[in-house]
């Protein structure tokens, strides 16, 4: 074998496929002591080493160094095959470890391709070197891909898959929001103005806190762009998903009211020891805080990074009111500890179940025995309420399917029991009353005026049938008929 060749080998393969030049030689050595294996066996002991520099191979049997005409032997046909399999795994393997480490560190950067196929909602996108994964649930609900579509994602996960890496992208993730805004912003590219934080609800709505290092940019507005030009391209990337920028403010009194927008805050209450912010707003603007299906203050408080409860200043006054109570009548707690508690933030008897027993100990100069016990009885309390909320949402789901007929309620006495069915009665046979009065009045006509029979008849019979309902009496359409028949005789 010669040198030379071994080292033109290398580099053309270190530049093809821009594997290191170690891991090559590796490879050959591997290739040639496999050959050497398949000529002497396995009992012998076999070691190959290649020159760096003039890319010789040396190998040694036994400890023993081969003679070179030995060595070109060892290399025959049979054997140079079996090099040429081992050479090729090596390479394959170093190929797929170069593109592992090179997606690895692209983990939660923007990537584009192209589709190449769908399969089962899956789409698989040509990322140049590799196909990457863009499973379903990773997808902007709504979305859809054919093939040949460019597509713009984020590498949220790089695994190896026997001799293959398999790249999973994602466009629901968060980063996938801070990426395009790098890419559309040269501002945020440049780190002049910084993305602070960012929730994300993909497909509906996101709020991108941001800030400038220089006061005499507006990070906002810079953020929109002319006209909206530059979080229009964002929007339109992600399928018209609605974007809220929110100006960041280390103050929580600041920021909670801005990542609440468009809603009008009043007032801000801070709640330290359980992380907590009661917003306070008027009725008008409640709905609106809230937003649909809670979704507003649910991304303000990921934003924050506390939760946010939004209530008007009734609720507030009407909930101290009675957590004031509640907390009062738990053993060892006295009103002055309860309403200490109730301007922490704790609203609920779950609250004061969680609550650190040096905190509870500090607020109400109590023991540790004293501390245990009360957060003994609110756990306990606390489990009693959950079980009585989920016994009543169970009752409410169960209550439509469940209708039965009205039954008088059990204790009603006899006579009152009596008094309803007699009522109940009645009309019906008020309304037999007036059926007779009626059929006997009809004949009259009938009889006095023979030309109208049949009108006489047909109204008869309409009445007849709307008291079926209420009478049992099936003869009087068969009196009718007779008598329409006796009509007809007399006059033929």
């Amino acid at each position: 074998m010669d040198g030379k060749e071994v080292l033109r080998i290398v580099d053309a393969i270190q530049r093809d496929k821009s594997i290191d030049k170690e891991i090559v030689f590796s490879g050959i050595e591997q290739a040639i002591l496999s050959a050497a294996r398949r000529h002497f066996g396995d009992d012998q002991e076999l070691t190959v080493d290649i020159d760096r520099e003039s890319g010789e191979p040396t190998v040694y049997c036994n400890q023993e160094q081969l003679a070179q005409d030995i060595l070109g032997e060892i290399l025959g046909r049979v054997a140079a095959q079996t090099a040429k399999q081992v050479m090729i795994q090596k390479i394959r393997e170093a190929e797929r470890d170069t593109v592992f480490d090179e997606y690895m560190e692209m983990q939660y950067q923007s990537v584009s391709g192209t589709v190449s196929r769908v399969e089962g909602g899956a789409v698989l996108i040509n990322l140049g070197k590799i196909e990457g994964i863009l499973p379903r649930g990773e997808q902007i609900p709504g979305e859809s891909f054919r093939v040949n579509d460019r597509v713009r994602a984020i590498v949220l996960d790089v695994r190896k898959a026997g001799s293959r890496v398999k790249v999973i992208l994602s466009r629901t993730h968060p980063d996938m929001v801070r990426r395009l805004f790098e890419l559309e912003i040269p501002e945020v590219a440049d780190r002049i103005i910084d993305v602070r934080s960012l929730a994300r609800e993909a497909g509906y709505r996101s709020k991108v806190a941001v800030s400038c290092i220089d006061s005499s940019i507006d990070c906002v507005g810079a953020c929109v762009g002319m006209r909206g030009a530059r979080i229009k391209n964002i929007v339109d990337e992600l399928a018209g998903e609605r974007i809220d920028i929110v100006r960041w403010n280390d103050s929580l009194q600041v920021l909670v009211p801005n990542s609440l927008q468009p809603a009008e805050v009043e007032d801000v209450i801070l709640c330290p020891m359980l992380g907590r912010v009661i917003v306070l707003v008027r009725d008008d603007q409640l709905p609106l805080a809230i937003g649909r299906k809670g979704q507003n203050v649910r991304l303000a408080s990921k934003l924050v990074g506390w939760d946010i409860e939004v209530m008007t200043q009734t609720e507030l006054d009407e909930q101290l009111d009675k957590t004031v109570e509640a907390f009062s009548s738990i053993p060892g707690v006295s009103e002055e500890l309860a309403e200490s508690l109730v301007s922490q933030g704790f609203f609920s008897y779950y609250d004061l179940s969680v609550i650190e027993p040096d905190q509870l100990a500090e607020l109400g100069g109590l023991t540790a025995e004293q501390c245990e016990q009360i957060v003994e009885v609110a756990d306990r309390e606390s489990e009693r309420v959950e079980a009585e909320e989920e016994a009543m949402k169970h009752a409410q789901q169960n209550q439509p399917a469940a209708k039965a007929p009205a039954v008088p309620a059990p204790g009603l006495s006899d006579v009152a029991a009596a008094s309803e069915s007699e009522e109940a009665t009645a009309p019906v046979v008020e309304e037999n009353a007036a059926e007779t009065e009626t059929a006997e009045s009809e004949e009259t006509a009938s009889e006095s005026e023979p030309v109208e029979e049949p009108a006489v008849a047909e109204t008869q019979t309409e009445e007849t049938t709307d008291s079926e309902d209420v009478s049992s009496s099936t003869e009087e359409p068969l009196q009718v008929e007779s008598e329409t028949e006796e009509s007809t005789e007399k006059q033929e």
